[in-house]
């Protein structure tokens, strides 16, 4: 098996996003390998009279999270880079899994979450979309 040299670990601020971040840190530095970080801002998009484009969460927080697990790699003595990146409401898999292309990503690293989809009880439909369309190797951490 080769190493992950590349891992893209895909954060938000749940539990087990931090969980998700450790093992990519262990990972990384067992292979010797970076860590780039990407966090989805999902908006809502109101398609009515008066509607238009919502943040899900506030600016402030998302520069926070990045910072806070850029700080854990970097501790850690790992190569580490951030990035941003949008998404309509529901659709973070899909720029997810563009990003892991974008970098040749060696493995996606993330944390599962229970959503209410009845197809994704166990992994969340994020991790579960991620799962079925990427081409690399997908580890979902609980």
């Amino acid at each position: 098996m080769e190493a992950f040299k590349t891992l893209l670990v895909a954060v938000d601020q749940s539990e087990q996003s931090n969980r998700a971040l450790g093992t990519a840190r262990d990972l990384a530095s067992i292979s010797g390998g970076n860590v780039r970080l990407l966090h989805v801002r999902e908006q809502q998009v109101i398609k009515a009279k008066g509607g238009g484009v919502f943040d899900v969460e506030e600016p402030e927080d998302v520069s926070k999270l990045l910072q806070d697990d850029i700080a854990v790699l970097k501790d850690a003595d790992i190569e580490v880079s951030a990035e941003l990146r949008h998404a309509q409401l529901g659709d973070a898999a899909s720029q997810i899994v563009a990003a892991a292309k974008d970098v040749s990503a060696d493995v996606i690293v993330m944390g599962s979450r229970g959503r209410s989809e009845l197809a994704a009880l166990l992994l969340g439909s994020t991790a579960y979309k991620v799962l079925h369309l990427a081409e690399c190797p997908v580890l979902i951490v609980r």
